[in-house]
């Protein structure tokens, strides 16, 4: 992942301009952090990018089954309160909160913060990268926040005015809890897919 900061008193980083960074740069995803720091981080290897089409596979049976809301990919990027655009692996939007927005914010970066967001550590991620953008995506409204290391099988949860909790194992499952009613993500089925 490279990290720059661009001064805005010499280049403004507007929602504009953002996306035309983004645009003229389509192999990579790209975030814009509340400091004003632009991050590009490179495609996932391919253990990650099975992770991640698993993980997405699992959500959207479950959310077809529930339709309790919308799944986005790593591709999606919301706008937080703190003027962060950021991109996580897999969020989800509950449908009442999705229809507050209009057709043009569900269009761009939409203005909201989704209820859960789920990262996966790929080998270039530090830990403490992640763990600091969890903690952002719970400061900015998030109800629930997994963060997946798979490589040493640590799974971080994270809630609003509770401490981080921690498990680990190939026979960790992770439970939605009210946020995503009767969704489990096992985690041996993920690396056994």
């Amino acid at each position: 992942m490279i990290t720059f900061w661009i001064p805005e008193s010499v280049v403004p980083v507007d929602d504009t301009l953002f996306l035309e960074i983004c645009e003229k740069n389509p192999d990579n995803r790209i975030e814009r952090t509340k400091k004003g720091e632009i991050k590009i981080m490179a495609p996932t290897g391919g253990e990650t990018g099975k992770w991640n089409a698993s993980v997405i596979g699992m959500f959207y049976n479950w959310n077809q089954r529930k339709k309790l809301g919308k799944i986005f990919d790593s591709s999606t990027a919301f706008r937080l309160p703190s003027r962060a655009i950021r991109s996580p692996d897999l969020a989800y939007v509950s449908l009442a909160r999705w229809n507050t927005l209009t057709s043009s914010e569900k269009e761009s970066f939409p203005p909201i913060c989704p209820d859960f967001v789920l990262e996966i550590r790929s080998k270039t991620d530090k830990l403490i990268d992640l763990q600091l953008k969890m903690l952002e995506w719970i400061e900015s409204g998030s109800q629930l926040a997994w963060l997946l290391d798979l490589e040493n099988l640590e799974f971080y949860i994270y809630r609003p005015n509770k401490e981080m909790e921690m498990i680990s194992g190939k026979e960790a499952i992770l439970s939605g809890e009210s946020t995503l009613p009767d969704f489990q993500l096992f985690i041996a089925e993920l690396l056994d897919d």
